[in-house]
């Protein structure tokens, strides 16, 4: 799986909004249903945006999501229809394989976000571009789909989207870091994680995203600003042993 589990049961706090403007509800194309993309899809529902999902499985797969949160089913190819946010949370081997114009009429400045890790051992096989030219795996990503990323969520445990948002100013806010290149891109994505009730660290542009890879010290880390940010310094840009093919 590209997305980070949990079987702890930690408790339940409420979904809340944390700001969000009146007007301001976006139309949000989601790719891939399975832990991160079905929690972001409950989530983003409840907090009043638009949200298309899709899977490889075609939309009559996911008729039980639709129904518990009225998010709308569509083949992934109509995903980012209309989309002023998309999330790409698909196994990193499976990547290639998105449609071809897969973006076809996304909203003007649409923002696509990368939820992406790269198992070579356990799952996606070996990609030599990863692993002969040094590219970080959103970078890869994005020379896949045609379109820059912003890389977020692909460090964090899925339930924590449901369990775990706090409103600003809690000591006890969880942070995300968010990679790309684009400024207003990033902080779009940054505003949304905020909705979301998550605090984020600006972890740099794209080449250097290597530092939220898997197996860095921020990865998987449930902590707020300061220690993300120092997690963040620390990581090596070596890919560990555990992680090449």
């Amino acid at each position: 799986m590209s997305e980070r589990t949990s079987t702890e049961a930690g408790p339940r706090q409420p979904a809340r909004t944390t700001g969000r403007t009146e007007g301001s509800t976006m139309k949000i194309g989601i790719i891939g249903a399975g832990n991160i993309g079905g929690n972001l899809t409950r989530r983003l529902t409840a907090l009043g945006h638009d949200v298309s999902v899709a899977n490889s499985r075609g939309p009559e797969s996911l008729g039980a999501l639709a129904e518990e949160t009225g998010a709308t089913p569509v083949a992934a190819a109509e995903a980012a229809r209309g989309a002023e946010v998309v999330v790409v949370t698909v196994p990193l081997k499976n990547v290639p394989d998105l449609p071809s114009g897969l973006f076809d009429g996304a909203a003007d400045g649409f923002v696509v976000i990368d939820t992406g890790n790269y198992y070579p051992r356990e799952r996606d096989g070996r990609i030599a571009a990863i692993e002969d030219e040094g590219l970080t795996e959103s970078r890869w990503t994005e020379r896949q789909i045609g379109h820059p990323v912003v890389k977020a969520f692909n460090g964090t445990y899925a339930q924590d989207i449901l369990e775990r948002p706090l409103p600003a100013g809690d000591p006890a806010r969880l942070a995300l870091p968010v990679a790309g290149d684009d400024a207003a891109a990033k902080e779009r994505v940054r505003r949304l994680i905020d909705e979301l009730g998550f605090d984020t660290v600006d972890a740099g542009g794209i080449d250097e995203s290597w530092r939220q890879q898997p197996d860095t010290p921020v990865y998987g880390l449930r902590e707020g600003v300061d220690a993300v940010t120092k997690a963040l310094a620390e990581a090596s840009p070596e890919r560990p042993a555990g992680f090449r093919g």
